[in-house]
């Protein structure tokens, strides 16, 4: 009878610490095509900030304080960097543009994490007043907030 007992105990407690892992993951069935959603409208909320705000209101208001940017082989590396380089830039940006949509969206399973790619059209009018287009491919990763937003971390 003790043994039965003791085995009784010993399962209960086993199922009550598998539910407590259980119910500490972040990660839950379904969750993964929700935050591809949360990250796409992101990257669509972001790129329409920089159309309507500009190239550096945007970049600024979506990074993280530990953010990385890579221009002209060079880090920029950290908010405060990122705000010294767009202020050290000319202030004719009413002739630029930037424009992308992420073409891959994958999320790490901890839903802490995400990266997306695609292209981007940069353009901008020079001081002979030629449109300058430039295209290219754009890889961003993103990081979730503590209040579940995203903020992108590389770029």
């Amino acid at each position: 009878m003790q043994f039965f007992y003791l085995m009784s105990r010993i399962l209960n407690i086993t199922v009550i610490i598998l539910l407590v892992f259980y119910s500490c993951s972040n990660y839950k069935e379904g969750d993964t095509e929700k935050w591809k959603q949360e990250v796409f409208e992101t990257e669509h909320s972001f790129a329409a900030m920089a159309q309507k705000d500009g190239v550096p209101a945007a970049f600024l208001n979506y990074a993280d304080d530990e953010a990385v940017l890579v221009r002209n082989n060079k880090l920029i590396i950290g908010k405060d960097a990122l705000r010294d380089y767009y202020d050290a830039q000319s202030s004719g940006d009413n002739n630029v543009s930037l424009t992308w949509t992420p073409e891959f969206i994958d999320i790490a399973e901890s839903g802490e994490l995400a990266n997306t790619y695609g292209y981007y059209t940069f353009s901008y009018i020079d001081s002979t007043n030629n449109k300058v287009e430039n295209k290219g491919v754009f890889h961003t990763i993103w990081k979730r907030q503590p209040d579940g937003s995203w903020k992108f971390v590389w770029d």
